[in-house]
C-alpha cells in the first residue's frame, strides 16, 4: 500500500491510523509508488484548491493504472477522508477511476473494502459515526524526526459555523476515552518522543463520557461575551481534566493542542498552561475576520470586542504567550470597512503566527443554502495580499522583540538549507535556526557535545524575521531544569 495524505495535521493523525488497521491485516507499506498495489489518498474538502490537487492526482494515477503490466494485479486507487464523504458519487462515476471511497468514519472497513475491489468491483462507506473515535486502535508513527507527533482526541464538530464544511464531512463531536489518550502519550513517551500535539476539530470542547460517575457533571462555562448554536452539554471530563493528566506523564515532552475555538477558554485552562511548565506558552485562538457584522454572518458565536476580551485575559493570564490564528478573507457581504476592521485586529493583536486565506464556498454548508458569495476573486485576492501583508509586519515586530533573550529550543534535525545549522521550534512555536556546533550540557560541563534530534538547547536570539528566529546555541539542557532557572 502507499499512502499520500492532503490538508491538515488531522488527516496525518487519520493517515497513521489507516497504516495500523492495514499493517494488521497483513499489508505492507512502501514509499515508491511504482511498487504499490494499492494507492490510497487521504484527503482535504476544506477548500476547492485542496480538492483540485486530488483531482489531478487521480488523473496521473489513471496513466498508471493504464500503463500496468498484464502480469501484475491491477492497480487500485482509493480516496479516503472528508473529500470522500462529500463527493462519494461524483468520485465514484466520474471516469470510473477510483476503487475504494471511504470516509473519516470508515477506516476500519478498508480490509473488506479492498476486498470487493480486488473482485472488480467498486466499494464505498462513508457512514458517519456518532461513537467511532478509534479508541482502541494505536496510530503508527509515521513523522520522519520521532520528536514530534500528533495524538488525536475528538473527531468531529457541533460548532456549524456557515463557511465550514467539517460538520459534514467529519460529523457530529465525539471525545475519545482518555484512558485510551494517555495510553497513547505514555507509548509516545517511552518511544522518545519530546512533544506531542492534542489534536482534534474543536480540541477544548473535549467531553469524555466514557466513565459512568462523570456523566452528570455540570458544564463549564462558555469564555464571557461568547455564545454558541447548541445548549450546553452536561456530564464528562473535561479538556482542563485531560490537559492536567497528559501533562503530568513525562515532565521532560512538550504538550501543545489544536485546534481550540475561541469559546472554549475556561480559566482552569489558562491557570495549567500557565503553571505547567511543559505546557506550551501558545495558544491557537481562530478569529477569522475582524468584524463583527462577518463574525455573525460567519455564525462564530462572538463579537470583536469579546474576542479582543479574551486576547487580554489570555495575555494577563499567561505571561508572555504566543498566538496564533486563522482569518479569512473575502467571506459573503465583506465590505471594504468589514476588510479593514479585520487589518485593524492583526494589527491590534499582533499574532507570532498566522493562517490566512481567501474563501471558497463550500456546498452543504450554511453559507452555501443561505448567503451570496459576492465578493470578486480579484477583490478576495487583494484583500488576502494585503491581511497577508499586515500579518508579516506585525509578526516581525513580535519576534524582533526576542532579540537578545534566550529561547528553549526543541531540535528537530539540520535546516532545510544548510547542513551546518540546527533547527527546532521554541516554545511559542516558532521556527530557531543555529549552528551546528560542539556545546556544553548544563548538567555536565566540560563534556561538549553536538545537539541532536529530541535535545533541548538554550539559544541567544541574534536576529528575526516574521517567520523565523536565528540564535547562537548556548548548551544544551532539559526542560525541567531550563524551567526551575526561569
Amino acid at each position: 500500500v502507499y499512502l499520500e495524505t492532503y490538508g491538515c495535521q488531522m488527516n496525518v493523525s487519520d493517515t497513521e491510523i489507516v497504516w495500523a488497521i492495514l499493517q494488521k491485516n497483513g499489508y505492507a507499506r512502501t514509499k515508491e509508488l511504482g511498487e504499490a498495489d494499492v494507492v490510497l489518498l487521504v484527503t482535504c474538502s476544506v477548500r476547492e484548491k485542496a480538492e483540485q490537487a486530488i483531482w489531478n492526482r487521480l488523473q496521473h494515477l489513471k496513466a498508471l493504472k493504464a500503463r500496468r503490466p498484464q502480469a501484475r494485479a491491477a492497480l487500485r486507487v482509493g480516496i479516503l477522508g472528508c473529500m470522500a464523504e462529500r463527493l462519494k458519487e461524483e468520485i465514484l462515476h466520474r471516469e470510473k477511476l477510483v476503487d475504494v471511497v471511504a470516509g473519516p468514519d470508515a477506516y476500519r472497513d478498508l480490509p473488506r473494502l479492498l476486498a470487493v475491489a480486488e473482485s472488480g468491483q467498486q466499494a464505498a462507506n462513508v457512514l458517519l459515526s456518532l461513537d467511532e473515535t478509534y479508541a482502541d486502535i494505536l496510530p503508527v508513527q509515521t513523522s520522519a524526526s520521532g520528536t514530534t507527533a500528533f495524538v488525536s482526541i475528538m473527531r468531529g464538530c457541533d460548532n456549524m459555523c456557515s463557511y465550514c464544511i467539517v460538520p459534514f464531512t467529519r460529523g457530529r463531536e465525539r471525545s475519545r476515552p482518555i484512558a485510551s489518550i494517555l495510553q497513547e502519550v505514555r507509548m509516545l513517551s517511552d518511544q522518545g518522543v519530546k512533544e506531542v500535539t492534542l489534536l482534534g476539530q474543536n480540541v477544548n470542547s473535549f467531553r469524555d463520557l466514557s466513565e459512568v460517575q462523570f456523566q452528570s457533571v455540570a458544564a463549564p462555562g462558555l469564555s464571557r461575551g461568547f455564545s454558541t448554536v447548541y445548549k450546553a452539554k452536561v456530564g464528562g471530563l473535561r479538556f482542563s481534566h485531560l490537559l492536567d493528566q497528559v501533562s503530568r506523564i513525562d515532565p521532560e515532552m512538550r504538550i501543545r493542542f489544536t485546534s481550540p475555538h475561541p469559546k472554549d477558554f475556561p480559566d482552569e485552562v489558562l491557570q495549567l498552561i500557565q503553571e505547567r511548565h511543559n505546557i506550551c506558552k501558545q495558544l491557537h485562538l481562530p478569529a477569522q475576520s475582524g468584524s463583527t457584522r462577518v463574525l455573525e454572518a460567519m455564525r462564530r458565536g462572538y463579537t470583536r470586542e469579546a474576542y479582543l476580551e479574551l486576547v487580554h485575559h489570555v495575555r494577563d493570564s499567561i505571561p508572555g504567550v504566543s498566538l496564533s490564528s486563522d482569518f479569512i478573507a473575502g467571506f459573503c457581504g465583506e465590505t471594504e470597512e468589514d476588510h479593514l476592521q479585520t487589518v485593524s485586529l492583526l494589527r491590534e493583536v499582533r499574532y507570532n503566527v498566522g493562517f490566512l486565506f481567501a474563501y471558497s464556498m463550500r456546498q452543504k454548508t450554511r453559507a452555501h443554502h443561505r448567503l451570496q458569495d459576492d465578493v470578486p476573486a480579484d477583490v478576495k485576492k487583494r484583500r488576502l495580499e494585503q491581511l497577508i501583508a499586515t500579518f508579516r509586519e506585525e509578526a516581525a515586530r513580535a519576534n524582533a522583540a526576542l532579540v537578545g533573550q534566550a529561547q528553549l529550543v526543541l531540535v528537530e534535525g539540520p535546516s532545510k538549507r544548510s547542513a551546518s545549522e540546527l533547527c527546532g521550534r521554541n516554545d511559542g512555536n516558532i521556527k530557531v535556526i543555529f549552528p551546528d556546533a560542539e556545546l556544553e550540557d548544563a548538567a555536565e560541563p566540560g563534556a561538549p557535545g553536538r545537539a541532536q534530534p529530541g535535545d533541548y538547547v538554550m539559544v541567544k536570539v541574534t536576529s528575526a524575521s516574521s517567520q523565523t528566529l536565528r540564535g547562537a546555541p548556548l548548551y544544551r539542557t532539559t526542560l525541567s531544569r531550563a524551567a526551575a532557572s526561569h
